[in-house]
């Protein structure tokens, strides 16, 4: 084990990582001109290197010492960590190139794309890496070394990041023949030790390793200690090893050993590990404290930092200060916001201003002065949380399906989307042109009706069995709520990466929520208007809602989300008022806000589903209450679903080839469900035999009277062009369904 450099006394300051599209999402822009063959791939790179300098630059000019090189991603972490270690999936053919990067991402003509899954308990999505039985490894890193040379070039000090072998190893999936990914391990630290060694004459590596904040078995634990005893033997490099998103908790006792030259701790979701980690750790090695939160909003406490903090300056070892993790999650700079409440604004630190944070506890640290005093969050008002009562629907589910079935006698094998068509280069116009007021409120609800009524003769066209108005005048499926509900605000500029290119704008809880008027009733009853096809109404869950905003955490988090639930439930009474049969609440959050530890998740999902239920239960009998889920493994939460009592769940299925039905193979779940055969993340079309062969396998473990025809996900980020005919195959696959089973 290489120890730390003799200026490791000094407290400094560096982040796991950094926000990756840009300032104004130029990474985001330039990705969608490549795919779209109007730019080429030289502008596509520039474009990534001034945006990897700008980040760079930016940590620089706050006053950090280091820069992060190797988080930067031209589309996902996990991805080019396959590139790295010469881990390409052999569907995909040899090294790649910038097509066959992008072909794992998104599928290629004949190849769907790798399986995309929630990262943690975040709203980010990674490319899952597929390893055989005998897998072989070859380290690449060459992109890596490229982004250390631009750098130094600019006169900056780097430090590389990496995801950590067993992170890497445990989030993969094994493929063929069933085997134990860890008697790959062997071979992945071959491949490991070949790129440290490519980063030799870096002084610091860092290297990842989130899955310590997981309950791991002590295989796992185990198979980590024996990794990090060679790496540290194999490399000159100081290696620091980071933690976060959790405590370490009881992984802490042997974590300590490690032979590692520095230890990173989340110390704003791992605040628990402080006392007795910062007594385990060896004064003669590098602690990193990350107690700037890389995944929140809010600003923080640097005066409660500065004095926490102040007795360990002067540790041997060296003292760092760091984000709480990568600050992917975080919107880039609150210098944009030019509209925002005065009193809201007072309490945000985005990215930008997370690195002049960092910057001020480290001046005071090293000058012994008290940082200014921050504007901290205030604690949630009282609001509306009773919900006694609320949360049964007045008939069990058979009772209901009777009654549905009788309202709206559809076919076998029923077809119907998800919720959101594209959102066409007009749509998005429009809303520009209202945003800057070149059209009157008048004239934008006019444009969007008619969008409607594109989308509702194409749907009929098509033959689709149930429809939905395709949500044009929806920005996002929950910024828009955020717009509407009272307590809730939304930033102009406030994107954080969902995955590629794809950016999503977190609204910002600041008090009770509540609901001013109806959100959604006149889009669905206008588009039931022009058809006699039933249309489903839309809302998004309040799981949904509130874990994809940014609200505080603890018992003011679970406070707003009762207050949401009771808002969507007065949607829901409006819309059946207003004669909306179907009405749909989509909770694809639902696992992703699992605590990260099994100790923790019965309280949580009695919780998120009586929010549900509390939405959702005061639906009539005859109306049926579909929910969506998906990028999320569901095996081990089944029962907390079924608890959900929707009567239609859809789930993504086709990018797993249907495995994750195999959790309601272990648990006959017993209402209806969709899961999906057509992957809305990739531009490639799937056939009619491809879909009926999915369908087929879903129909080994659900009842044909009980199984739905529907995508994978809402068709917003699709071109038309590709959802006409993909829905055409779709509904096709139904009728050859209907034929054989019928």
């Amino acid at each position: 084990m290489k120890q730390p450099t003799s200026q490791a006394h000094v407290i400094q300051a560096h982040v796991i990582g950094f926000p990756r599209m840009g300032r104004k999402r130029e990474l985001k822009f330039a990705l969608e001109d490549f795919w779209r063959g109007t730019t080429d791939e030289s502008v596509l790179l520039q474009t990534a290197r001034a945006v990897r300098l700008a980040g760079w630059q930016a940590q620089h000019q706050a006053g950090l010492d280091w820069v992060t090189v190797g988080d930067f991603s031209l589309y996902d972490p996990m991805l080019d960590m396959m590139v790295r270690l010469g881990a390409l999936p052999q569907r995909f053919g040899a090294a790649p190139g910038l097509e066959g990067y992008f072909g794992m991402a998104r599928g290629g003509k004949d190849t769907p794309a790798l399986e995309m899954t929630k990262w943690f308990d975040t709203n980010y999505h990674y490319l899952v890496p597929e390893l055989a039985a005998g897998q072989r490894f070859s380290a690449n890193p060459a992109d890596l070394l490229a982004q250390l040379q631009e750098a130094r070039q600019a006169g900056l000090q780097p430090k590389p990041v990496l995801i950590g072998p067993l992170t890497f190893l445990h989030l993969s999936k094994a493929q063929g023949a069933a085997f134990d990914k860890l008697e790959l391990l062997p071979a992945l630290l071959d491949a490991y030790g070949e790129l440290l060694d490519a980063l030799r004459d870096c002084p610091w590596v860092e290297l990842d390793e989130p899955i310590l904040a997981l309950d791991l078995d002590e295989r796992w634990c185990a198979a980590m200690r024996s990794a990090y005893e060679q790496l540290s033997r194999q490399t000159t490099s100081s290696i620091l090893l980071a933690s976060y998103y959790g405590p370490l908790g009881a992984h802490g006792t042997w974590v300590t050993k490690l032979p590692v030259a520095g230890l990173h701790l989340d110390l704003c979701r791992g605040a628990a590990d402080w006392p007795a980690i910062a007594q385990q750790w060896p004064d003669d090695r590098l602690l990193s404290v990350g107690v700037v939160d890389g995944r929140g909003v809010w600003r923080c406490d640097l005066p409660h930092w500065a004095t926490e903090l102040r007795a360990h300056g002067s540790r041997p070892g060296g003292l760092w200060l760091g984000s709480s993790c990568p600050m992917m999650h975080a919107p880039m700079d609150l210098d944009l916001e030019e509209r925002l409440d005065p009193a809201v604004r007072a309490k945000l630190a985005f990215a930008v201003q997370k690195l002049h944070e960092l910057g001020s506890l480290q001046d005071a640290l090293r000058s012994g002065k008290t940082p200014a005093v921050s504007v901290q969050p205030a604690q949630a008002a009282t609001g509306r949380n009773d919900v006694a009562g609320l949360d049964r629907r007045s008939m069990p589910y058979a009772q209901r399906a009777r009654l549905q079935r009788q309202r709206w006698p559809l076919p076998v094998f029923p077809t119907t989307t998800i919720g959101s068509f594209p959102q066409t280069p007009g749509i998005r116009g429009a809303r520009a042109a209202l945003r800057q007021g070149r059209i009157t409120p008048g004239d934008y609800r006019q444009a969007m009706e008619q969008e409607i009524a594109q989308v509702i003769r194409l749907q009929e066209e098509l033959e689709l069995d149930v429809l939905v108005h395709g949500e044009p005048e929806r920005n996002d499926m929950v910024e828009y709520f955020g717009e509407l509900l009272d307590g809730m605000v939304v930033t102009e500029h406030g994107w954080v990466q969902s995955y590629g290119s794809r950016c999503t704008k977190p609204p910002i809880v600041h008090g009770p929520v509540s609901r001013p008027e109806p959100m959604t009733v006149s889009w669905i009853t206008h588009a039931q208007s022009l058809t006699k096809r039933p249309v489903k109404g839309m809302l998004t869950g309040p799981v949904t809602i509130l874990k994809w905003s940014f609200a505080q955490e603890g018992a003011a988090w679970r406070q707003h989300g009762m207050e949401i639930a009771l808002a969507l439930r007065e949607e829901v009474a409006d819309l059946e008022r207003a004669g909306i049969g179907f009405i749909q609440i989509d909770e694809p959050a639902f696992r992703e806000a699992l605590p990260l530890r099994r100790k923790d998740w019965d309280d949580y999902l009695l919780w998120a589903a009586c929010a549900f239920r509390v939405a959702a239960c005061g639906a009539a009998p005859a109306t049926q209450i579909h929910t969506h889920m998906c990028y999320s493994e569901f095996n081990d939460i089944m029962p907390a679903i079924a608890a959900m009592d929707a009567d239609v769940i859809s789930i993504e299925c086709s990018r797993s080839r249907m495995e994750l039905l195999e959790a309601f193979r272990a648990f006959a779940y017993p209402n209806e469900i969709g899961p999906g055969v057509y992957d809305i993340h990739s531009p490639r079309i799937p056939t009619t035999e491809e879909m009926v062969a999915l369908l087929e396998k879903a129909l080994t473990l659900i009842p044909r009277e009980r199984l739905w025809v529907n995508p994978d996900c809402g068709l917003k980020t699709r071109r038309t062009e590709e959802v006409k005919p993909a829905l055409a195959n779709m509904v096709a696959a139904a009728r050859i369904l209907r034929e054989r089973h019928g």
